[in-house]
Parts: structure tokens; C-alpha cells; sequence
């Protein structure tokens, strides 16, 4: 009688959530330079000094995108999103934002965020000259992200209908956890992400105490957004896309550099302690 001996041979392997068809949850935070308010010149050295790599600023002119580059490698930040400005009533925004975009392509950065207003332009109008600009956009692989502001992204069912008019994969929502219930009554940040998260490219992080049309955006955990149920609901989507942190303050209320600092370094401490992120 023969016998087969059978060695199984069993190497242990390092374990990762890939493995199991989880990648790890980390996304880039950065933060909005106009958060600075009359101080935005301080954002250059405060940034870096309380560990954070990433900038949210409006698209630089032609003539000075050498410059701004200059004085991102200078600090050791990159940006994340840029803010684009664009006449919608007007068929000429469409070269306005083509060229916005060539500055986005030449600094490296794949996100112009745009408060779309369309005034009393008819909303098929409006959505197919962002269709258009989306097919520009394609060119030079930057997504236009349109902000939680009325009427075409008030919330998250009007940001579903806008993003299924227009139907265009590089025009896509800014969603601003802050503006949820500034702008809209009885709902919150939470169940209008649940909606309109499928077509979520860039979050912008901010905190509101929740009465509608009131301005008060404090710092991060200290309003009444629900921050770790808006990461639990990104996790569960697979979002891979940038979170930026804003803060206004108080309408009326002046703050001095230093508590714009304290808050907006308290703000990347709150998000911190809340999971990882570069």
C-alpha cells in the first residue's frame, strides 16, 4: 500500500483591510483660507504650525499662479479645492471657467468649488451650460463642485434633482454640513447627506447652532452637527474626496487673529480626535 503524505504549508501574512475589501478611512482635511477672515495672510504660517497640509483658496489670476505656487512650497502646502467664480446668467461663463480650470491644471488640484447662482435664468439654462463646463472640465481633469447654497443645492433633494438634470460625471456637490440648517428647516446635515451622497466630491466641514438664517458658525463640536455620524455615513459610501474646514463666527461679532486662530485650531483638534486623516 502507498501512502501520500500532504503538507500543508500555512505562512502567516500581514493583515489590512484591503484584504477584506476595506480600504482604510483617511481623507485629506484642509482648511478654507477666507475662514481667517481679515487675517488671511496668517493662514500661511498658522497652517503648517498646528499640522495641517492642505488649503482650500480661491483660483489666483493668470499672472500670479507662478507666485502662489512659490509660497505653497515655501509653507509646505498643497490645495485641495479651489473656488471658481462664474457668471451662470451669462453664456461667457463657460470660457470664464475654461480658464479657471487651466489654472486648477497647471497647480495640480482637481476641484473648483462654485456657489452657482442663476438669478432669474431659467434652471435648463443653467444646467446645460454646466454641462458644458463639465465637458471642459474633463479636458483638464477637474471636477466642478457645486456649494450647499439655494436655489440649485439648497439641500439634499434639490441637489439630487440639479445633479440628475444635469447629468454630467464632473459636475458634481460641494456638500457644507453648515449650511444644511442655516438654509432649511426641519431637517439636518446628517439626513440630507443620507440623499444626496452619491453624488458627494468635496465636504466642506462646518459647524452651525442650527436655528435657520441665523449666522452663528462656531468652531468644529461646538454647534449642533452631528460630525461623527457625517463621517460614519462618508466611511460607508467610500468616500475618497477632500474635507475642508470652514468657520465664519458671529454675524456682528469681531474676533481678533488670535481667537480665529483658537478657533480654527480647536476645529482641527475636534475633527482629530474624531478618526484619521492626512
Amino acid at each position: 500500500m502507498r501512502y501520500t503524505w500532504v503538507i500543508f504549508l500555512i505562512i502567516a501574512l500581514p493583515m489590512s483591510s484591503s484584504m477584506y475589501g476595506e480600504e482604510e478611512f483617511c481623507p485629506p482635511i484642509g482648511v478654507r483660507i477666507l475662514s481667517y477672515g481679515n487675517f488671511q495672510e496668517s493662514a500661511w504660517t498658522h497652517l503648517p504650525a498646528i499640522g495641517v497640509k492642505y488649503i482650500f483658496i480661491p483660483v489666483p489670476p493668470a499672472d500670479q499662479v507662478a507666485d502662489v505656487i512659490k509660497k505653497l512650497n515655501d509653507h509646505n502646502l498643497k490645495v485641495l479645492v479651489m473656488r471658481g467664480e462664474a457668471d451662470l446668467t451669462q453664456d461667457a461663463c463657460i470660457q470664464q471657467l475654461e480658464e479657471q480650470f487651466k489654472v486648477c491644471f497647471q497647480m495640480g488640484v482637481h476641484f473648483l468649488f462654485l456657489s452657482a447662482k442663476r438669478h432669474e435664468t431659467p434652471k435648463e439654462v443653467v444646467y446645460d451650460r454646466l454641462r458644458r463646463a463639465g465637458d471642459i472640465a474633463e479636458k483638464y481633469n477637474v471636477t466642478i463642485v457645486l456649494e450647499t447654497h439655494p436655489d440649485l443645492g439648497t439641500n439634499g433633494d434639490i441637489q439630487i434633482e440639479t445633479m440628475k438634470a444635469i447629468n454630467h460625471p464632473r459636475v458634481r456637490v460641494n456638500f457644507d454640513t453648515g449650511n444644511i440648517t442655516y438654509y432649511n428647516q426641519n431637517t439636518d446635515a446628517v439626513t440630507e447627506l443620507k440623499k444626496s451622497i452619491p453624488y458627494v466630491a468635496t465636504v466642506e466641514f462646518k459647524d452651525h447652532t442650527g436655528e435657520v438664517e441665523t449666522w452663528n458658525f462656531p468652531a468644529l463640536g461646538q454647534g449642533k452637527v452631528n460630525f461623527p455620524e457625517i463621517l460614519k455615513i462618508l466611511k460607508e459610501h467610500h468616500y475618497n474626496g477632500p474635507i475642508t474646514i470652514e468657520f465664519e463666527g458671529i454675524k456682528g461679532v469681531e474676533l481678533s487673529e488670535g481667537q480665529i486662530k483658537e478657533a480654527i485650531e480647536n476645529s482641527v483638534k475636534y475633527l482629530h480626535s474624531l478618526g484619521c486623516f492626512k
